[in-house]
């Protein structure tokens, strides 16, 4: 099952006319005069409805009345009072895919996917960082995003710090949670992983064709179950989940306040203010001051974390002095 935010499906006419009149019952006949379709293609959006996750309460002689939304972010779910001016206005869903990263790479050199997000709710072949295999848990928010850059090349290594600070400003804002920022792409809480963000691109000379932005957000998970599954992975530090138990904070709020916050930041990027990027996330990091190792392509280094560069370089204090790593994974010692 899949839909777009740019299809003119029939159902979403019937769920419409139901939020809009959310306190109130509406007859069948009702609908199928004010929508103009037939009775029959009424009852079976409300079928359908109902299987999305809304919940519809019918009554005799009275009609149908929408009681509660889907929590399923759906493209109409997205784009309702989104307030980005490009990313985010166009929605690919999936009910499952392989992964959305591949997805977003077919149809990433189209000029009018900018801004494109494509989200699922189970990949059966999630893509990491490093070629590494992504799992997509149950209750976890899984989407990626075509991005057609307005900065160059160079500014490109940016991104995925610029998106880190965007997450962990969107959680804090819509959640309450305090979060961390861990070089070069993990959101963590209480020194676990609760996202993780990866940047796949299309360059050519210096100039970019395109960059997908992939997102895995433990939103609502079960981190122990996730945690027993992968706690034999290389660089495993620690699952955690985003959402307590009584919170009923809908996914789609934090989506679309990252999605404000993304744009933002690239906006930033495009106007050249790489070190405001680098000052909000060196507030948000983890690690800064203290002594950690990073496993990279030649080995292990250890030194004293001192932030990142204008480019997103990790800066090291060794000791033969300051050394710059450009991808590895960290290990707080």
């Amino acid at each position: 099952m899949s839909y777009t935010s740019f299809d003119n499906v029939g159902l979403v006419k019937v769920l419409s006319f139901f939020q809009t009149h959310d306190s109130e019952y509406l007859s069948g006949q009702d609908l199928s005069d004010v929508l103009k379709i037939s009775r029959v293609a009424v009852w079976k959006h409300i079928k359908k409805i109902k299987t999305l996750g809304y919940k519809i309460e019918s009554k005799q002689k009275l009609g149908y009345r929408l009681v509660d939304d889907t929590e399923k972010l759906l493209p109409w779910e997205i784009t309702t009072d989104l307030k980005t001016r490009v990313i985010g206005k166009r929605v690919h869903y999936f009910e499952e895919i392989d992964s959305t990263q591949s997805f977003a790479q077919q149809i990433a050199s189209d000029k009018k996917e900018d801004g494109a997000i494509i989200i699922a709710e189970k990949q059966t072949a999630g893509k990491g960082r490093l070629d590494r295999k992504w799992t997509s848990p149950k209750g976890g928010i899984t989407f990626s995003i075509i991005i057609h850059p307005k900065f160059d090349v160079s500014s490109s290594t940016l991104v995925p710090i610029l998106s880190a600070v965007a997450l962990s400003k969107s959680i804090k804002s819509v959640l309450g949670i305090e979060t961390e920022v861990k070089w070069p792409n993990d959101i963590t809480m209480n020194g676990k992983k609760v996202a993780g963000i990866l940047v796949d691109a299309s360059f050519q000379a210096n100039s970019i064709d395109y960059l997908i932005l992939g997102v895995g957000i433990n939103f609502d998970i079960d981190a122990k179950k996730l945690e027993k599954k992968l706690s034999k992975t290389p660089n495993f530090y620690g699952i955690n989940s985003l959402r307590g138990k009584n919170d009923k904070t809908p996914p789609k709020l934090l989506l679309k306040e990252f999605l404000l916050q993304l744009e933002k930041n690239l906006l930033q990027l495009d106007n050249g203010k790489k070190s405001q990027i680098v000052k909000e996330w060196t507030k948000k990091a983890a690690g800064i001051g203290k002594k950690i190792t990073i496993n990279t392509s030649d080995g292990k280094i250890s030194g004293i974390s001192h932030g990142i560069d204008n480019d997103g370089a990790l800066k090291l204090k060794t000791r033969k002095g300051i050394k710059k790593i450009i991808a590895g994974d960290v290990v707080l010692s």
